[in-house]
């Protein structure tokens, strides 16, 4: 316990490219649940939607990279820092939300102009522990707050799917 808060009373949550870092304490740390809002699969995969495998320069890889594609990631890491985050959450970034041993709640808009909402659909895939996902059918990727169901989710899952689990 650090700071004087328990695992139990901790929920992470992330949006859009904050997913990343989210995942990453989620699948090292224990918490109570996670929250993913939008969440996307490889930086890539959000610019160029037809890639399918994983390439040592994409910043936010879905696939964990082999360890002797390190040395690759270290010549990157000028362009890398200007995305501003450390080179452990480059390396594997959201591939590791199969590592989540918490409940996951998904969230995501079937209109996302950003991130594509197939990104929530396989994230949703690969958490051992996903919860019923919202999807918000019309929400885009900077309004799934303005629906309804947005809040009433939320309050379902903390308030009655954590008790109860």
């Amino acid at each position: 316990m650090r700071y004087g808060v328990t695992p139990e009373n901790i929920i992470l949550y992330g949006q859009s490219i904050g997913t990343v870092p989210t995942v990453d304490l989620a699948a090292r740390y224990e918490c109570a649940a996670v929250i993913l809002h939008s969440p996307l699969m490889s930086g890539l995969r959000v610019a160029f939607p037809d890639t399918r495998k994983t390439y040592c320069f994409d910043a936010f890889p879905s696939a964990q990279i082999p360890s002797r594609s390190h040395r690759q990631l270290q010549t990157l890491r000028p362009v890398l820092s200007d995305v501003n985050l450390p080179l452990e959450f480059v390396d594997r970034s959201i591939d590791k939300v199969s590592k989540v041993a918490s409940p996951v709640l998904v969230i995501h808009g079937t209109e996302d102009e950003v991130i594509d909402f197939s990104h929530g659909l396989a994230i949703y895939e690969r958490c051992p522990r996903a919860v019923e996902p919202l999807w918000v059918e019309g929400a885009g990727h900077n309004d799934i707050e303005l629906y309804a169901q947005y809040l009433e989710r939320l309050k379902q899952f903390i308030t009655f799917e954590l008790a109860t689990s």
